[in-house]
């Protein structure tokens, strides 16, 4: 399975958006000129109901500086709706990503350990920052729960590379 490569273009994809519609992960909404985009487990995932909760809260801070903020899981429709309700979320979510969009986007793929976990493969957690360009900026994929960005951490390290003009990071090739 390949990775993305930060600097490179993101793999844009087409979801289905909560709501209606489509969301187009890659393309910036609402007069920003940046997205990111969060992948999360699912409505299975207390880890992912409190990260995003903690997202939900410094999403305004990330609009601020012109970063679109989006989630979106592998769950179906009713999962997804589920889970927004739960945390109370409140920013763009696509769901469905099939394995074909998770494979894409390099993120790594779990099966569930039992029905009650749920019932299809899921991705586990991954971030994409996507600049001005369509090019990768940051790019945080984690093949467990456990391990997931600090959002204040992201946000003030967002907020240096906005304001320096900090250079795309990791991408020696060997």
């Amino acid at each position: 399975m390949s990775k993305p490569t930060p600097k490179d273009a993101f793999p844009k994809q087409k979801v289905a958006r909560l709501g209606g519609g489509e969301l187009e992960l890659g393309t910036p909404q609402g007069g920003h000129d940046w997205q990111m985009v969060v992948v999360y487990r699912g409505l299975h995932c207390p880890l992912c109901k409190k990260y995003l909760g903690q997202l939900e809260a410094l999403v305004p801070r990330f609009n601020a500086m012109g970063v679109d903020v989006v989630a979106v899981s592998g769950d179906p429709e009713e999962k997804a709706r589920a889970f927004q309700e739960e945390v109370g979320q409140s920013l763009a979510t696509g769901y469905g990503l099939d394995i074909a969009q998770m494979k894409a986007l390099g993120l790594y793929i779990s099966d569930p350990r039992s029905a009650n976990e749920t019932d299809r493969p899921f991705p586990e957690p991954g971030l994409f920052v996507i600049n001005e360009g369509g090019g990768l900026q940051l790019v945080d994929i984690s093949n467990a729960p456990f391990a997931r960005p600090d959002l204040e951490a992201l946000l003030r390290g967002l907020t240096f590379i906005r304001e320096n003009d900090y250079p795309v990071r990791g991408t020696h090739a060997a």
